[in-house]
């Protein structure tokens, strides 16, 4: 179901999206760079500027400037979100001078232990970029993953003392057994700063191939798993897969010996979001009409809402009949996009 587009509407829109900031209000993320990709991989680039038109009150400026952030000094900027602009300077700059393949892979293991900033979201922002630069690598494209790794940087946030609690011998057995937060509230980072203990599933995982068969695990797993305990935070529960499903995207691009450690911290990624926002307990999903790859797609892009067709999309990479229910369920839980 992947189509190569030849259309220019993916660069199109990426050229309007590139005068936004990857954040507004503050905290709130700016999806639409990671919507447009999909739904052009995905074979609607005819429904690209429709969808983005409909989602520009969401937008806002990219922030200004406050200092070039240089190889001497780059540390002290990082997981500064004040620094975004200068960050995304920073990327195009680097992207501008080297392979794009070079440049990730120096910072794909610089970035990788804050992949939890932005609710995960910068992360997730990579990975389109990346897949749409394997397909074909031009200006816009290479404009976005700047963007993408600026954000990541920007909002750069580690985890630590986390408890390692014993773990299932499956992915899904073993966020079955991630324990919630308990009493949480707040916002993400409020509910990071709770998490006290997660499983250690597959962490004694060094071989490349077998951290990729493991991680195409996880994001079936953590895929199927929404269609019964979405209904915790219909929202957040989709980064539990959209999360690892970027960084397993992503592989192909990285050196090999990058591979395991992306597992690992995925798996810490989605085992967080579960804990953080999983409901105390699942519900029964019956077995819904079934419907093609193509017809969930294009009850995902009428509903419109962002995460919605982001967890389609995730959905259609695992590819079998309970991806597609989550999907579905996606959409019965979650708010439209409508104009403003």
């Amino acid at each position: 179901m992947d189509t190569h587009d030849t259309t220019g509407a993916l660069e199109e829109a990426l050229e309007r999206l590139h005068a936004s900031g990857p954040e507004r209000l503050g905290r709130l993320t700016n999806h639409a760079p990671m919507v447009v990709e999909a739904l052009a991989t995905r074979g609607r680039a005819d429904a690209v500027h429709r969808w983005l038109d409909l989602y520009r009150h969401k937008l806002e400026d990219l922030p200004g400037t406050v200092a070039p952030v240089t190889d001497a000094d780059w540390r002290e900027a990082l997981g500064d979100p004040r620094r975004a602009a200068d960050w995304i300077r920073y990327f195009g700059r680097a992207l501008g001078e080297q392979p794009w393949r070079d440049v990730l892979a120096a910072w794909w293991p610089r970035l990788l232990p804050g992949m939890y900033g932005g609710s995960t979201h910068p992360v997730i922002r990579v990975g389109h970029a990346v897949r749409a630069l394997e397909t074909d690598e031009n200006a816009p494209r290479l404009a976005e993953l700047a963007h993408g790794l600026g954000y990541w940087a920007a909002r750069h946030r580690p985890v630590a003392g986390i408890t390692a609690l014993p773990a299932a011998p499956s992915a899904a057995r073993s966020l079955d057994a991630v324990p919630p937060v308990p009493d949480a509230r707040g916002g993400f980072p409020d509910r990071l700063a709770a998490v006290r203990g997660l499983p250690r599933w597959a962490d004694d995982v060094t071989d490349p191939d077998t951290a990729r068969e493991r991680l195409a695990e996880l994001v079936r797993a953590a895929t199927h798993r929404y269609a019964t305990h979405g209904h915790g935070e219909p929202t957040m529960l989709v980064h539990a897969a959209t999360a690892p499903n970027a960084v397993l995207r992503t592989l192909g691009s990285l050196p090999k010996e990058l591979w395991a450690p992306s597992l690992h911290a995925a798996w810490t990624a989605s085992a967080a979001v579960t804990a953080m926002y999983a409901p105390a307990e699942p519900v029964t999903h019956g077995a819904a009409p079934r419907r093609t790859a193509q017809e969930v797609l294009e009850r995902a892009l009428a509903h419109g809402d962002e995460h919605v067709v982001k967890l389609t999309d995730t959905a259609l990479d695992v590819g079998d009949e309970r991806a597609l229910a989550a999907a579905l369920r996606a959409v019965e839980l979650s708010d439209p996009l409508v104009p403003n």
